[in-house]
């Protein structure tokens, strides 16, 4: 059987973590990790690339990784992961997926315990033989044991950031297609959600094998699952699996609507069918007798579009973020769907972050870039100086980063404005990082947890509610401090953040960043209930993260949010109110 990019990208990431827990320098470790990365989101089969020749084209791949891929590209092993697993046993790389277990800790548990696996260490922590170790203790314990039932929950799902663009662009090539009518992602993409499992893709045509024999032969596929007249199912080089349907055009509405799911959503509009004397399924709406049963030769009602299948149930067209059953079906029956939030509605970027600490443009090259998207408005915000890994600032460098600031500001204006802030970190004893006469002198202020995120409730809690309370904060970023899907949320008192948020005035964000997603959807619906403010946010560090405000939108409009809940899509002089009415 061949070898697949994943397989051999996981490899290398294995490399990386053996190396690390060696103790190997850093530069040879993020050789391996880089060009793992590399090698996921190659589109081609690295055999066409080795047959090229062009294997050191792929960033991060110099002669050596080259010759590493090609002996397994032939081999179907590589010799030196076989050695290496001699003296690092593999298991302990799956020890360091446990949150709070970095590779010096692997080691301490392998070298003193004999610990190989993260069954092992789970029984040594149950058994109270952890807590002894040097750097450790109880608490450490408690959470390494938390940290192992976390990791038996995820799931193995792929990121929407990684699905999203995956199917779009199979999509977009077999759009291309002479006999290809109409197309569209389905499922949990569409729908928005967080993570993906299958990636559901349909297209409208009345010649189906043409498509499904391109679909099945592309260069991302690594191996074709099935085959059939009107479905396939392939598996790409990245992993993921794609499912393809091609239908006839009269059935695109209900075809689109039934693989858009929920499966909650669709059993509420079969019961509502029902009612109407129909069976609805994926291909039209059947008559049914008394008894429930299909009426074989009554005429069917086909739907062409989804305005038409909900047209059909006496239901205005409902969003596909809203599928969920989560009172939407009531509310499309009242009379009262909310008008969403698109992406055009955004005026300004209240999180961004440029050289000064760890971000890859200047000041004036991220206001270009965000000018260049129609944005009117942004705020600087760079790291403060607990985040010493992001070159944070210091007051006295964050001070002289307002004079660039002030000066991009004055020669961009009034196309854009550009203001001043900040993002802060929220330290792990509960105290800001920057004193309030330095956060006067700024803006804007965002508050952030980055550390010490598996605190017990009521400690992460308070430490948040610190944050809200102190009027020169104006903004909670990302707050749970979730990073999909390695990390899960803090174990934060969500209750107590909304009540503060409420009291304060002080807004909430929705983190467009898709490994961050953050607040999720359910949380967005609830700060609108209470009429909390909201920001979606990019936390961009380059041009190309500005982009990611789709996947914001997305979460947003899955929380039920309008424009007006959300301070960027107001007006200039709007936000600039409601800052100067928190005492800036």
């Amino acid at each position: 059987m061949s070898i697949t990019n994943r397989e051999i990208a996981d490899t290398f990431e294995t490399i990386a973590d053996m190396l690390q827990i060696k103790g190997e320098s850093i530069h040879r470790v993020m050789a391996y990790r880089n060009a793992a990365l590399a090698i996921r989101d190659l589109p081609r089969d690295l055999r066409a690339v080795a047959a090229e020749g062009t294997l050191t084209d792929i960033p991060n791949v110099g002669d050596t990784l080259a010759a590493k891929i090609t002996e397994m590209l032939d081999t179907g092993k590589l010799e030196f992961y076989e050695r290496l697993a001699k003296e690092i046993p593999p298991g302990l790389v799956q020890v360091m997926r446990i949150n709070g277990v970095g590779p010096k800790k692997a080691r301490l548990f392998w070298e003193k315990l004999g610990i190989t696996g993260v069954q092992a260490l789970e029984a040594a922590a149950r058994a109270g033989q952890l807590r002894d170790l040097p750097g450790m203790g109880e608490k450490s314990e408690q959470k390494i044991i938390e940290g192992i039932e976390a990791l038996a929950r995820q799931t193995g799902r792929a990121p929407l950031g990684v699905a999203l663009p995956a199917a779009q662009a199979i999509l977009d090539h077999l759009m291309q297609l002479p006999g290809a009518l109409e197309g569209a992602v389905a499922g949990s993409i569409r729908r928005g959600r967080p993570t993906i499992g299958d990636v559901d893709l349909l297209i409208a045509s009345h010649e189906a094998a043409p498509i499904m024999d391109a679909f099945v032969t592309m260069e991302q596929v690594a191996r074709v699952l099935g085959h059939g007249p009107t479905k396939s199912s392939v598996e790409l080089h990245s992993g993921l699996q794609v499912d393809l349907r091609v239908l006839e055009p009269a059935r695109w509405g209900t075809a689109l609507s039934y693989f858009t799911g929920s499966q909650a959503h669709n059993i509420r509009l079969r019961e509502l069918a029902l009612k109407k004397g129909f069976s609805l399924n994926e291909h039209a709406f059947s008559p049914v007798g008394a008894d429930g049963s299909i009426i074989e030769d009554a005429p069917k009602i086909l739907c062409a579009t989804e305005e038409e299948v909900y047209r059909t149930l006496d239901l205005p067209w409902i969003a596909p973020e809203l599928r969920e059953d989560a009172g939407e079906i009531e509310a499309a029956l009242e009379n009262r769907l909310p008008n969403l939030i698109v992406v055009a509605d955004i005026q300004a970027d209240l999180h961004m972050h440029t050289i000064w600490s760890d971000g890859t443009l200047s000041i004036r090259e991220m206001a270009e870039a965000a000018k260049s998207r129609g944005r009117k408005y942004i705020v600087i915000t760079d790291h403060s100086q607990y985040s010493t890994i992001a070159n944070g600032l210091s007051v006295e460098r964050i001070l002289r980063q307002q004079e660039e600031v002030r000066r991009v500001d004055a020669e961009m204006s009034p196309d854009l404005r550009v203001f001043h802030g900040v993002e802060m970190d929220i330290r792990s004893d509960g105290t800001l990082d920057f004193p309030d006469e330095v956060l006067a002198q700024l803006d804007f202020v965002v508050a952030s947890l980055h550390f010490s995120l598996r605190q017990e409730r009521s400690q992460i809690t308070q430490r948040v509610l610190n944050a809200i309370r102190n009027p020169h904060v104006d903004l909670i970023g990302h707050p749970r401090g979730q990073y999909i899907p390695d990390r899960e949320p803090a174990d934060l008192d969500m209750d107590a953040v909304f009540e503060a948020a409420r009291q304060h005035g002080t807004a909430l964000e929705i983190n467009s960043n898709p490994r961050r997603l953050d607040l999720e959807a359910v949380y967005a619906r609830r700060a609108v209930e209470l009429g909390i403010p909201l920001a979606i946010d990019t936390d961009a560090h380059s041009a190309a993260q500005m982009d990611l405000l789709y996947f914001g939108v997305l979460t947003a409009r899955r929380g039920w949010v309008q424009a007006e809940n959300v301070l960027n899509t107001w007006p200039l002089e709007r936000f600039l109110s409601w800052v100067q009415s928190r005492g800036k």
